[in-house]
């Protein structure tokens, strides 16, 4: 009752809100990189602001359009293939108002709508008194902080749709369930290495010299293998009707390239694309996983490439799944694991290693990562052993710096279905990273550079008590009382320990 008399009491001032973004803003950002917003898209800001990303956006080139009532009141509201409801809710203080807002932008939209709101932790930094079910700011301005969980499940609940986290406060809506397929499945995917070998120094063969002479139709082909593990249908490829009309088959065309690169390369595609499609088969289970014929076309022919039913496919995904809800297996998988820093909680990889992981650890961390949408930076994943708990951290500069800071973690709480998020640059003392190759696949540019800093930094000894460096300020003391400093990825010798202390600050 006393929440109801304040809200009748108080103008709020939505216009406030709308701020003067120097980039674009995160959901559109996001929208972008996830190759859902292309040139042959049009795209709607419903609720514009002051415009900022429609300006960014018809400067690159793009169909665009948007409203606002505060800044754009005269804008027509049109339907898009992609709409963006962008930090509109969290500023409406009429709950109703608020859901016939989310139900008008998903009428207007043909393809996907984004859906954004400011994070349950974003309120420790807002000051201001209870207003309805969000609070009032200084400013005079209504915010509704969500929890990730929260925040989906009110859009799952207004639309009668099943959304997709696409990161901390951000969701898709697709309009369509196989769009949203071909989405979750290019998560998941992973791009071995299929290229022909170096012919020796000889006469080329036969085959070699088809395949030198043909390139330009082949090379797309490969490419495609090396992604999918199969050779492509005439409907995914172009360059597949091209293949046909010049070898009879597209097949016959893979042949040759075949006998170029040998079979062992080809083997480990589709053994690899094989993977791929279990996993994200395991992953689609927690938005109810499609019929056959729901699938995405493509997708429909990788399972009778890889699987002799769709039902043996959904079976091997459905093991898997039950496998990453073992914490004893996932302990073990990470235990096994040839890639990563363990330590006696948890595994620790680099991003850009976890395609190469073993099938049940990218299904552990496509659960968190289903529940938290991709975390901006982060870079360094933490798989727990002991908890079902999922760790995106990032540290930036984490190629030049030799021990990168921690910026900010996000943690998925599988069990809670929880989001938690720390920021740590504010910290006096954050953790720093050692031995930075352990976190990387074998083939990661800088790797032998960073093997080559923890030899040295072995071989003075600085790195025999673990407990005592895992934060920048003790590691920090130590180097300086060593009268040392960093140049680049090596350990030189200061002038003196000052001189060492201050160099050392830099990092």
């Amino acid at each position: 009752m006393i929440a109801q008399e304040i809200t009748e009491l108080t103008a709020v001032d939505r216009g406030c809100t709308a701020i003067e973004r120097t980039d674009l803003s995160r959901p559109v950002a996001l929208v972008l990189d996830d190759g859902l917003l292309t040139p042959e898209t049009t795209f709607f800001d419903y609720g514009c602001g002051r415009g900022g990303d429609l300006s960014r956006l018809t400067e690159r080139g793009y169909d665009v359009a948007g409203w606002d009532p505060a800044y754009r009141p005269d804008g027509k509201l049109r339907s898009s293939d992609v709409v963006n409801l962008g930090f509109v809710i969290n500023v409406i203080e009429d709950p109703s108002e608020r859901a016939q807002v989310l139900r008008s932008a998903w009428a207007l939209t043909r393809s996907v709508l984004v859906v954004a709101a400011r994070p349950d932790w974003d309120a420790r930094s807002v000051s201001g008194r209870p207003y309805g079910d969000g609070i009032l700011t200084a400013k005079g301005t209504f915010q509704r902080f969500y929890a990730q969980e929260e925040l989906r499940a009110w859009i799952d609940d207004v639309l009668g749709v099943r959304s997709i986290a696409a990161a901390p406060g951000i969701f898709y809506v697709f309009r369509e369930d196989v769009r949203a397929q071909t989405f979750l499945a290019a998560r998941v995917r992973r791009r071995p290495a299929v290229r022909p070998r170096a012919p020796a120094p000889r006469r080329p063969s036969v085959s070699e010299t088809l395949y030198e002479v043909n390139r330009t139709v082949l090379d797309p082909i490969v490419a495609f293998v090396e992604a999918r593990g199969r050779p492509p249908e005439l409907f995914e490829l172009p360059e597949a009707a091209a293949a046909q009309e010049q070898f009879g088959s597209v097949r016959a065309a893979l042949a040759i390239v075949r006998r170029v690169t040998g079979d062992a390369a080809w083997r480990a595609a589709r053994q690899a694309a094989t993977e791929d499609l279990t996993v994200y088969l395991a992953l689609a289970a927690f938005g109810g996983r499609p019929r056959f014929t729901g699938l995405p076309e493509d997708i429909q022919v990788d399972v009778k490439a890889f699987f002799d039913s769709y039902k043996e496919a959904c079976t091997a995904a459905d093991a898997l799944l039950f496998r990453a809800g073992d914490q004893s297996a996932i302990d073990k998988a990470c235990r096994s694991s040839l890639i990563g820093k363990l330590t006696p909680t948890a595994l620790y990889v680099h991003v850009t290693a976890l395609p190469r992981l073993d099938s049940l650890l990218r299904v552990y961390e496509g659960c968190g990562r289903a529940l938290t949408g991709t975390v901006d930076r982060a870079n360094i994943i933490k798989l727990n052993r002991i908890e079902p708990k999922v760790g995106y951290h990032v540290y930036p500069d984490f190629d030049h710096d030799p021990h990168p800071v921690l910026e900010a973690s996000v943690r998925a709480d599988l069990k809670r279905l929880h989001v938690k998020y720390r920021d740590f640059t504010k910290s006096v003392n954050p953790p720093i990273l050692h031995r930075k190759e352990t976190f990387v696949s074998e083939d990661y540019p800088g790797r032998d550079k960073f093997a080559r800093l923890t030899a040295q930094e072995e071989r003075l000894g600085l790195l025999a008590d673990t407990a005592s460096i895992g934060t920048r300020e003790r590691w920090e003391q130590l180097i300086a009382s060593k009268g040392l400093r960093f140049m680049s990825h090596r350990l030189v010798r200061s002038k003196s320990p000052l001189h060492a202390a201050s160099n050392q600050s830099s990092l």
